[in-house]
């Protein structure tokens, strides 16, 4: 039953305390942080988490098959495929066989798929160190290896 506002005094200061002691809710709220400034600079590349990140691996791993972006990325095999095609159609990737599965195929950066990925991680570079200003140097190191922990 709804408890009348004559008889309840007005919240002045909302009380997080229980909230913050969860380690979802402070990882959320750090993800959310960083996931909206990523979000707007990546836009002028038209590139989302996903997109950024399976670029990414390409950049870093060329050749990397669509079995092991999936594993990296924890992603299911069929919502890869969409975005590789889509990725393939902006002509930022394309495919060539595997140098040693012959059934498989190598995902490696076009031209301008080096040159928007040049330019956006260094937006992200720049980013992150927006997003973690406050935190110095040996904390940053500290919060990744610890996070790593956590999802590895």
């Amino acid at each position: 039953m709804p408890v009348s506002s004559k008889s309840a005094p007005a919240v002045e200061e909302v009380d997080t305390s229980y909230l913050e002691t969860l380690m979802g809710y402070n990882a959320t709220r750090a993800s959310l942080k960083v996931i909206e400034l990523f979000s707007k600079r990546m836009a002028v590349y038209d590139l989302r988490h996903v997109d950024f990140s399976i670029l990414s691996l390409i950049t870093h791993n060329p050749g990397i098959t669509s079995r092991q972006l999936c594993g990296a990325l924890s992603i299911l095999p069929p919502n890869l495929v969409g975005k590789i095609v889509t990725l393939e159609k902006r002509k930022l990737v394309h495919r060539k066989p595997h140098p040693q599965d012959g059934r498989a195929v190598g995902l490696y950066l076009t031209d301008a798929g080096q040159a928007l990925m040049r330019d956006a991680e260094g937006t992200a570079v720049d980013l992150e160190t927006e997003a973690t200003q406050r935190l110095s140097a040996a904390e940053k190191k500290t919060l990744m290896r610890l996070l790593q922990k956590i999802y590895r």
